[in-house]
């Protein structure tokens, strides 16, 4: 955690304007990591771009979190089979005249 950035959780949600308790349900669910620093919760700063998708899809399209839980589940394995066949792509490249 020493090179990572980290944003007190009330700070962020503030300027998102989103409850805090919404924040505390995305890590319950595992939707993202809540670290603790002197008993104030903190989230790291690389996670933001995923909570604000996040807050989209909970404020903006209404869908609730076992929605964004499975959501997030399929864009992470669309994101590894695209990795996949990018890699396969270069494996075969190599065979090619």
């Amino acid at each position: 955690m020493a090179n990572k950035r980290i944003i007190p959780v009330e700070q962020f949600c503030m300027v998102y304007n989103v409850e805090v308790s919404f924040i505390h349900t995305l890590s319950d669910y595992g939707l993202t990591e809540i670290t603790l620093v002197e008993q104030v919760p903190y989230i790291y700063e690389n996670k933001i771009r995923d909570i604000e998708k996040m807050i989209r899809l909970y404020y903006d399209l209404e869908i609730n979190i076992e929605g964004i839980q499975a959501i997030s589940h399929l864009l992470e394995q669309v994101d590894a089979l695209q990795n996949e066949t990018r890699m396969l792509k270069n494996r075969l490249k190599f065979f090619e005249p």
